[in-house]
């Protein structure tokens, strides 16, 4: 294999070293919650050895987005890789060796600091080697123009020019219409993948595929519910790995309902027994934004040194709708709404500002919240846009709001010790946690 192939799997291969250890342990450990972390870790290295077999065999595979339906790779037996999986996992911020590093060599490109942190670390893994180039690219265009523009920069790089690109095209509005456009976006989308891997699509497989997700994202929603309770019975760890369990490893995987089986059990059970996976809650956080990629920084500090515990985040809590597959034109109808209009910022960014009120209102109240958290992102000038928004609903429902002013990828922007102040004297000044 050549050096170029070679240095765009060493992150990946670093994090299957980094993770395999980890596996060791967790498989001979009998606590629940190991055997649940067991699971999204192994589905991790089991997806990043599938790539990195792919490269050294010159089999297809594809770079995927985070929007793209996932079903029809996998009923179409494509292996892919989700794109911005390199900053949160594969070399990304949180605890790489190469985290300082990254980001200083990401200053030199010239991309204007104000651009959003993920784009231009992104950007930088393209230019360094670092990503796995693919048979194709599944990209996106939504919901802001840096990750328009970083369609532009992948699809004229040198390494990438000639990588054949899919870049779905969604409508502003969320009508019928609408609708019927972006699923034909996606029936697109299929005849792409078969032009440039030669596989084609069984509409049974899709339908099998497809029945197995609703299963998990039913009993998504079922853990959902259960995270009311008060105390609410995980940490942050497991309620987050929802999203990235569907998205990272595919669909359609029996074992990964069991998985979402086995949450719910442990969630269900926890609550019975009053046994939270961390004891003495005294502050409910709705933290409204895509998490740190230092989360494990914060979150445990929170617990210990105030009781804080994330009831309900933005990631965990996205307006998925299960899908009709009685017909080929209902199942692309429902992939399409789920891609453009429910994942996590699309959902509140790409449309009107009322999605956002609506997403605070509901959790609010049906998560008896004692408190929101919107680290703004600097990234996020969209949500920025809406900060008065916010405040304003938390004022009428009674529930005090703090912005705090972050780079979810970049702690020099705001370091943790700042982030943990600004939160200490949020709480104190609100009096929360005195109890």
């Amino acid at each position: 294999m050549d050096a170029k192939k070679e240095r765009s799997l060493s992150r990946m291969r670093e994090e299957v070293a980094q993770f395999e250890p980890v596996l060791d342990l967790l498989r001979d450990d009998p606590d629940d919650m190991s055997k649940l972390q067991f699971f999204i870790l192994e589905g991790l290295v089991q997806n990043d050895n599938i790539i990195i077999e792919c490269v050294e065999q010159d089999k297809p595979f594809l770079a995927n987005q985070f929007t793209n339906p996932v079903e029809i790779c996998t009923a179409m037996d494509v292996p892919f890789y989700f794109h911005v999986q390199q900053q949160f996992a594969a070399g990304g911020t949180g605890g790489s060796i190469h985290t300082i590093e990254d980001l200083e060599e990401m200053d030199k490109l010239g991309i204007p600091p104000d651009c959003c942190t993920l784009i231009r670390l992104l950007v930088y893994y393209q230019a360094a080697g670092l990503l796995p180039i693919p048979t194709a690219y599944l990209a996106l265009t939504e919901p802001c123009d840096s990750v328009a523009g970083l369609q532009s920069v992948f699809m004229n790089h040198r390494d990438w020019r000639g990588v054949p690109a899919f870049v779905p095209d969604p409508p502003y509005s969320s009508d019928d219409r609408a609708l019927d456009y972006f699923a034909g976006e996606m029936k697109r989308m299929v005849d792409f993948i078969t032009e440039h891997t030669g596989k084609t699509l069984d509409m049974k497989r899709l339908k099998e595929v497809v029945d197995e997700t609703n299963k998990g994202y039913a009993l998504w929603f079922e853990y959902n519910d259960i995270r009311r309770a008060i105390p609410t019975p995980h940490s942050y760890i497991m309620p987050m790995s929802c999203f990235y369990l569907v998205n990272t490893m595919g669909a359609g995987d029996p074992a990964k309902t069991e998985f979402y089986k086995a949450m719910v059990a442990n969630a269900e059970k926890r609550v019975r027994e009053n046994t939270p996976e961390h004891p003495n809650q005294k502050i409910r956080v709705f933290w409204y934004d895509i998490q740190p990629m230092f989360f494990s920084e914060l979150v445990p500090w929170m617990e210990q040194e105030w009781g804080a515990v994330i009831a309900m985040d933005m990631v965990s809590y996205s307006p998925y709708e299960l899908i009709d597959t009685s017909t080929e034109d209902n199942m692309f109808r429902g992939l399409a709404k789920r891609a453009f209009q429910h994942p996590p910022m699309i959902h509140q960014a790409r449309g009107v500002a009322d999605n956002v009120i609506h997403d605070i209102t509901r959790i609010v109240q049906d998560y008896k919240m004692d408190c929101v958290i919107f680290p703004g992102h600097m990234g996020h000038k969209d949500m920025a846009a809406s900060t008065a928004l916010m405040r304003e609903t938390c004022r009428e429902l009674g529930v005090p709001f703090l912005y705090i002013g972050m780079d979810i990828c970049d702690k020099r922007y705001t370091s943790v010790d700042e982030i943990k102040d600004k939160i200490s004297q949020f709480f104190t000044a609100m009096g929360l946690g005195q109890n």
